[in-house]
């Protein structure tokens, strides 16, 4: 990889985390800082790698000092964690994990109505 597509891959794995996670912000830094939780550390540290990466790789002279192997290495690996995410099964997990809340604290709810009114008397 070139030092000049180092620039190009960082800005895609940015647009792809904001696709993936919600994240804001025009560089990567800024959209790690949003999608931070959502991700497993290692991926973390390799996109804290390339956001340490991104503004070197602007600058021409800075640029070569960067190691493009590691970057594509930790790009790949990103990427991959990215694109494996599927947004459609993370919003029928949200929905289930919420009603299965709500079941359960009406299900509560009841038992502890019943054992009151049996203690009561009334039933």
């Amino acid at each position: 990889m070139t030092h000049a597509e180092i620039e190009n891959r960082i800005a895609e794995i940015a647009e792809l985390m904001r696709a993936k996670l919600g994240g804001r912000g025009t560089t990567l830094r800024a959209v790690l800082r949003k999608a931070r939780p959502q991700l497993p550390r290692r991926i973390r540290s390799r996109a804290k790698l390339l956001a340490e990466a991104e503004p070197f790789a602007q600058h021409p002279q800075l640029r070569l000092t960067l190691d493009a192997g590691a970057l594509e290495r930790a790009a790949s690996e990103v990427e991959a964690h990215l694109k494996a995410i599927d947004l459609a099964d993370r919003r029928k997990g949200w929905w289930l994990g919420m009603l299965g809340g709500l079941a359960f604290n009406v299900l509560l709810l009841t038992a502890v109505l019943i054992a009151l009114l049996r203690w009561r008397g009334f039933v």
